[in-house]
């Protein structure tokens, strides 16, 4: 018996709670309803199938920026006067390619190396909400417009935070950011980045980074879009286009903070909340508050918000939700006054 419950143990461990989850939502479906479930599965392949070239085209981005070292440049932004540096952390984190997991490791030795926290700060916002692969699959999904609009939301985020965070340790705030014992996994990549190679190819090493990277990059993706595209099927079929009207639609002065209150606690990948955010959008949704509700998710995702919580201290975590909430008002607002005039 005890053996039986290691191995189980061990076998609960290798499971991907992604993928876990979506075999356990069809498992679910299929007893539910079996027409429910089929039809679940041919909008979430349909929907896999549509965006596959785009899906292809950003994992090659990722890839590339890995393989050639590109990464590294980023460390070259955290240099200067404050304001600069925030302004190019801001920057860089919205045009990086970084997702909310892979900026762990570089916050991280970032901030055990002394970096001031507003810098920090301003990357760290900025980078979950937009990236390369996640402009191409937004562009793809939602249209040019909300992922331009996606972009500077994204710079506009970091901004904020970061001045703001400035101003507050200007007055004393946040004098020690860091959790005692904070762990500083990738410093040695940022204090000693390999040479940038933008023809990789040439480097054993350099192509095999590259099939790695695609490799983890697909997967990733992939069981993230696939769960995506299943609630997304769900959310057609059981959600109300009048209830998202009455709630988020244009007639709605509150729409707008309303979706940044639902995406903060969502927790959505970034990836995730793109065919979620389209339903949304389908069912009557304003784009402001799409806009506000896909960035609050994206900056407050599960492993974005957990590594907030691992390494600083918790009135540094809470002034990272406040920002997240603050900020995706503030571009959800700025976005539909835009489109209004």
């Amino acid at each position: 018996m005890t053996a039986l419950a290691l191995n189980l143990g061990r076998a609960g461990r290798r499971i991907d709670p992604v993928a876990g989850t979506t075999a356990l939502l069809l498992a679910l479906l299929a007893l539910w309803s079996p027409e429910l479930a089929g039809d679940g599965v041919h909008f979430t392949l349909t929907a896999l199938w549509q965006i596959a070239p785009f899906l292809l085209l950003s994992i090659g981005v990722a890839a590339y920026a890995k393989a050639a070292g590109a990464d590294q440049l980023i460390a070259r932004a955290f240099s200067g006067h404050m304001a600069a540096m925030i302004g190019a952390a801001a920057l860089f984190g919205a045009l990086s390619p970084f997702c909310s997991c892979g900026v762990i490791p570089l916050i991280a030795a970032l901030l055990g190396m002394g970096v001031p926290l507003p810098a920090v700060m301003a990357f760290w916002l900025a980078s979950p909400v937009m990236d390369p692969e996640m402009f191409i699959l937004t562009a793809a999904a939602l249209g040019a417009e909300l992922a331009i609009a996606k972009t500077l939301a994204a710079i506009g985020i970091g901004l904020l935070g970061g001045f703001a965070t400035w101003a507050l340790q200007a007055r004393g705030g946040f004098a020690e950011p860091l959790r005692a014992g904070g762990r500083t996994c990738g410093g040695s990549a940022v204090r000693a980045p390999r040479p940038v190679r933008f023809a990789f190819w040439h480097e054993p090493a350099r192509r095999d980074a590259f099939a790695g990277e695609a490799a983890r990059n697909g997967l990733f993706l992939l069981k993230w879009l696939t769960l995506a595209f299943l609630l997304e099927s769900l959310m057609l079929h059981y959600l109300p286009a009048d209830a998202v009207g009455r709630w988020l639609g244009s007639g709605q002065s509150l729409a707008i903070p309303s979706a940044a209150l639902i995406g903060v606690p969502a927790y959505l990948n970034g990836y995730a909340a793109i065919p979620t955010t389209g339903a949304l959008l389908a069912l009557g949704m304003t784009p402001g508050a799409a806009l506000a509700f896909m960035v609050a998710g994206a900056v407050t995702s599960i492993p974005a918000a957990i590594a907030v919580f691992a390494l600083v201290r918790r009135p540094v975590f809470l002034w990272y939700l406040a920002l997240a909430l603050a900020g995706s008002i503030a571009t959800g607002y700025a976005y539909q006054g835009w489109l209004a005039a």
